[in-house]
């Protein structure tokens, strides 16, 4: 392992407890309020708050600096920008938090790809509800859409908001009207069709050293690692597309999580791209049917000192891999709910591995506004993706809830 030090941003037992048992030497970075807990803990740590940049951020520098930190890696979407300005200074490389701001701006995340060649949808970014209506118009014109004919869907996403969160599926002019003013500015764009999956990929001097593919089977609700054969199959155009994404960003070290959709015929779309810990406890997924801890490859793919023998040695081979590992995030389908319950078929299924619902303080339930407000998640295991995947299916139509 390396000896340099890492500074780790954001607050994550889960991490703290993976670098610690790995011997990898970091500093937790979190907001105040979480540093008497680290104290109690024995972990070093640093407070920052990281709501805003200003003229005093060089102090987070320079005070990591002292600490003998020599990089950085984000947990979360609110410390991404953070991570590519401490590590623009630890790399004397001025360019690197743009690259970084990359990952946070949708809009210009987009721009980038389509200007490196890599396939997108239209997109569009928009201030106000008026040029929601022109953008819906002009796609739909574009298709020649008839009257009484359905509307070709547009997506409507906050510029900066990590995975689903304030995610608009517009269908209808009518509903146009139900955006919130506090919701500009924001994207738009095109649907895309054809299957969709993210990958996540772990990258040191500018090299995939380990690429999953996770599949997506609802959006925000199942998914399973790694993907089925079916997709398995267009691997190395996945790695192709991934690679022209690395180079078109300028990516050397760290993790990052693309989203993308493929067609039957082979084509690959550019959805988003985020370079922190993803959602839909893929990391957990990883871990269980691979073997390694992501947690500290992100750490070790993150360091530019590592040593290149350590990144080869802790990787397992791609296509060693236990078996398939799928879970189902669970949002209750009644609006007062009072206790968890399941199934008995589920109980008794030789896919079912464990869940972790928990029965709400409240028993009325909350409006679901993202996908990582779920009520808890049920977690499976089996040998075939394609069992894997009907489960998955046939679970999402139950309510786990009284």
């Amino acid at each position: 392992m390396s000896k340099d030090k890492i500074a780790v941003l954001g607050y994550s037992v889960q991490c703290f407890a993976s670098l610690k048992d790995a011997g990898i030497d970091f500093v937790a970075v979190v907001p105040p309020e979480f540093t008497p807990d680290l104290k109690e803990e024995g972990i070093e740590h640093y407070g920052w708050n990281f709501e805003k940049f200003n003229e005093q951020s060089i102090q987070i520098v320079k005070d990591l600096t002292e600490m003998g930190v020599n990089c950085a890696f984000p947990l979360y979407e609110e410390t991404v920008e953070w991570a590519g300005y401490v590590n623009s200074h630890f790399r004397d490389d001025p360019r690197l938090f743009n690259r970084y701001y990359l990952f946070r701006n949708k809009a210009m995340m987009k721009r980038k790809a389509q200007m490196a060649g890599i396939r997108v949808g239209v997109f569009e970014e928009a201030e106000s509800k008026e040029q929601v209506r022109k953008f819906f118009r002009r796609v739909n014109e574009a298709l020649l859409k008839l009257d009484g004919e359905s509307n070709y869907p547009v997506h409507l996403k906050p510029l900066d908001a990590a995975g689903c969160k304030g995610h608009r599926m517009i269908k209808e002019v009518s509903k146009i009207e139900e955006i919130e003013d506090n919701e500009f500015p924001c994207l738009l764009e095109t649907h895309l069709d054809g299957q969709e999956f993210s990958c996540e990929v772990f990258i040191h001097k500018g090299k995939i050293k380990f690429l999953n593919i996770t599949e997506y089977v609802k959006l925000g609700h199942s998914n399973f690692i790694p993907c089925s054969p079916e997709l398995n199959e267009r691997r190395g155009l996945i790695k192709k597309a991934v690679e022209e994404l690395i180079d078109a960003f300028g990516i050397e070290y760290g993790m990052i999580h693309p989203e993308y959709f493929i067609t039957s015929d082979g084509k690959i779309n550019f959805g988003e791209v985020a370079a922190r810990v993803p959602g839909g406890h893929m990391f957990e997924l990883m871990q269980k049917v691979y073997g390694f801890d992501p947690y500290v490859g992100f750490a070790l793919c993150s360091n530019p000192n590592t040593d290149p023998k350590v990144i080869e040695e802790f990787f397992p081979s791609e296509s060693d891999h236990k078996g398939y590992t799928g879970c189902l995030m669970v949002y209750p389908k009644k609006t007062v709910v009072s206790d968890v319950s399941l199934p008995d078929n589920l109980v008794t299924d030789s896919y079912y591995d464990y869940h972790n619902l928990f029965t709400p303080a409240s028993s009325k339930v909350a409006e679901r506004v993202a996908f990582g407000d779920h009520y808890g998640t049920i977690f499976f295991q089996g040998d075939d993706a394609g069992e894997m995947k009907k489960r998955l299916v046939d679970y999402e139509k139950e309510d786990f809830y009284a």
